[in-house]
């Protein structure tokens, strides 16, 4: 899925070859599934489906989707799985980078390919109609769970310490073999010596969304310089978010909403995104560009995680 892995754990040596074969099945049910980078995936295809065409889906593919469609109808559209035309068409996914921005007639285009009502999925029967040209990206929630899906299986095998990892989302339980907590440093943006906030997980996942490590920048040729364009993309306005949100953190009990509210969390921005996680209790920590510096903003659920962990 265009990112890495990785897993520490406390298990016998013996173990370990088969716990990694095992850890890899999982991670590559989901890259065959869920992964635009993938040509033969089940999304590619459906992808590249024809209009009107029915697509029975995996289990997993489908409860992805169940969970996206349903973030989606919750921030009306400030989260939208069908943003794949805007993701390629501006350099973040797998057609290419890209050091422009796009004109106004293939932007056009683009937006008019998303739209998450678009959709008709018979879940009873796990079942995706084409409407035609929808193109589905799951790189917002496919990578959290992923983590899941590894961290679910390592306890079932009876491996209670462990800190799974995909692209930089995670999901720990138990401690270290020192009895220690596994314990995340929250990066501040800028400052590689500064954390804007230390968190133990045990049975607890964190993800982060942000603008500031992957970008594009173009020259406007005025004396400002250039203009940055964040990988973070707002689907309602097809262009990359232009808000004071550099970044927004959240522990969830599993990784997939995690990854999937931390990026609609930065696209409704620091007011809406700050009320919307107040008013579902979620714990959030939002860093926020104020001058020339940054200031964190936790929501009482992310400051009282801090406080039991």
């Amino acid at each position: 899925m265009g990112t890495t892995w990785s897993v520490k754990l406390v298990a016998p040596a013996a173990a370990l070859i088969a716990l990694e074969r095992g850890i890899r099945a999982r991670l590559d049910e989901v890259v065959a599934q869920m992964s635009t980078w993938e040509t033969d995936s089940d999304i590619s295809r459906y992808n590249r489906a024809e209009a009107g065409s029915a697509h029975a889906l995996p289990a997993a593919f489908a409860e992805v989707l169940q969970a996206a469609l349903a973030l989606a109808a919750d921030t009306d559209g400030a989260y939208d799985p069908t943003i794949g035309p805007l993701t390629d068409l501006w350099g973040f996914g797998p057609a290419g980078a890209r050091t422009q921005a796009p004109g106004r007639a293939p932007l056009a285009q683009a937006r008019e390919r998303v739209d998450w009502r678009r959709l008709r999925f018979d879940a009873a029967r796990n079942e995706l109609l084409q409407p035609g040209g929808a193109y589905l990206d799951f790189s917002s929630i496919a990578k959290g769970y992923g983590v899941d899906r590894v961290a679910d299986w390592l306890l079932a095998q009876g491996v209670a310490d462990c800190l799974v990892e995909v692209g930089g989302e995670l999901r720990a339980h138990g401690r270290k073999p020192d009895g220690s907590a596994w314990r995340i440093a929250v990066e501040q943006p800028g400052r590689d010596d500064q954390a804007a906030a230390v968190i133990a997980l045990d049975g607890l996942a964190i993800a982060t969304s942000g603008d500031y490590r992957r970008y594009f920048e173009q020259s406007s040729g005025a004396a400002d310089g250039a203009r940055r364009y964040s990988h973070t993309l707002d689907p309602r306005s097809g262009a990359p978010i232009d808000n004071a949100v550099a970044s927004v953190t959240v522990l969830h009990e599993r990784c997939m909403h995690a990854d999937a509210l931390a990026t609609a969390l930065t696209v409704l921005g620091a007011h809406a995104g700050l009320a919307y996680a107040n008013r579902h209790g979620l714990a959030a920590l939002f860093v926020l560009r104020e001058n020339d510096g940054f200031i964190a903003r936790p929501t009482p659920g992310f400051v009282a995680r801090q406080r039991s962990a």
